[in-house]
């Protein structure tokens, strides 16, 4: 019998090989790693999850618990794999897709999600977008049209006003600064 465990703040391929390596170092072999979430051939006692749970916990994961967290954590999950690593652009409304990826009505997750997060989805996908948007600008290898295009933005006028909005500073004063600002994606929550 297989069974699913949730990962709080695996937002990028170093985080899987980080939680790999507690998976090996415990003797457990997953059949699946992937952003947020681990499949197992077998079901963990309680004695393993906490004890997983404290090694997870020594470097900033989190073993979830309950429903609704699990249930943010696929949702965040599928934003930050549609906007840093899908490489096709999303063809309907974020609501609709994440309505239809996790079967429930997008008011009841953007209510669970404010509540638990302490921000709105929408804000979570600005700030999303942005942080990949200065990915972009930092590597140079996209103008601010192309980016603008890329990243779905109406025009490059309202990509710079959501840019100065989020970053309090333009993209091409983004660009000009030596440091390169951009945060690691599982920080861009209610704090940022």
């Amino acid at each position: 019998m297989s069974s699913i465990y949730y990962i709080k703040n695996m937002v990028c391929p170093r985080c899987i090989m980080a939680v790999e390596n507690i998976f090996s170092e415990m003797g457990l072999e997953p059949d699946k790693i992937e952003l947020g979430e681990v499949t197992l051939t077998k079901v963990l006692a309680e004695t393993e999850k906490s004890k997983l749970n404290d090694k997870l916990q020594q470097i900033g994961f989190e073993l979830l618990d309950s429903t609704k967290t699990k249930l943010i954590a696929q949702l965040k999950k599928l934003i930050i794999e549609q906007i840093h690593y899908s490489q096709e652009p999303l063809k309907q409304k974020f609501s609709v897709f994440l309505s239809e990826k996790l079967n429930h009505d997008y008011t009841y997750l953007s209510r669970l999600f404010s509540s638990i997060e302490g921000i709105t989805i929408e804000k979570f996908i600005a700030k999303q977008r942005i942080e990949k948007v200065k990915e972009l600008l930092f590597y140079n290898e996209m103008t601010l049209s192309e980016i603008a295009f890329a990243m779905d933005y109406s025009s490059v006028a309202y990509l710079s006003a959501q840019f100065k909005k989020e970053t309090g500073m333009t993209p091409s004063a983004f660009k000009a600064q030596k440091s390169s600002g951009r945060k690691s994606l599982d920080g861009l929550g209610a704090k940022s």
